[in-house]
């Protein structure tokens, strides 16, 4: 069986590498599901997709990284998703990106500007970071993809009942 290795731990996010080499086709509503009345129609599901072929344009460069805190939680990104990140993308203004600052790694938006980048979180308790020549940074990949992790949600909802 395939692992998923655990290459580097910090305090915002631990990256893992991604494995494409097995394929696992999960089968796929084709029509959509519907948020209303379930269709009688779905009974038969047939097609089927490869997350692997789905998430992933660049094998080579692209790892996973499991969210650990809060700063990006305004844009939909909280503790304990997963986010496929690709450091073959060139970064763009406005991109959400996972940089690497001053020994830390941090999920931000990243605001490019002609004299200045600036690290943008999506949380009112965070501040934004103006990046210096002072700083050791790099912006080390490109967010392509968030993975929500419902098991938090799903167990506060089941535990009220």
């Amino acid at each position: 069986m395939n692992k998923i290795n655990k290459i580097a731990v910090s305090s915002c996010i631990d990256f893992y590498t991604a494995n494409t080499s097995s394929v696992l086709a999960l089968p796929i509503v084709e029509g959509g599901i519907a948020a209303g009345f379930p269709s009688p129609a779905q009974d038969y599901i047939d097609l089927k997709i490869d997350l692997n072929k789905e998430l992933i344009a660049n094998p080579s460069s692209t790892f996973y990284g499991r969210v650990k805190g809060a700063s990006m939680k305004d844009a939909g990104i909280e503790d304990g998703d997963i986010l496929v990140i690709d450091k073959s993308i060139e970064p763009q203004d406005g991109d959400t990106a996972v940089c690497f600052i001053d020994g830390e790694f941090t999920i931000k938006y990243i605001k490019i500007e002609q004299d200045a980048v600036y690290l943008v979180p999506a949380n009112s308790k965070f501040q934004t970071l103006k990046v210096t020549e002072e700083n050791n940074f790099c912006i080390w990949g490109v967010v392509t993809y968030s993975i929500k992790n419902h098991k938090k949600k799903n167990k506060a909802l089941t535990s009220k009942k």
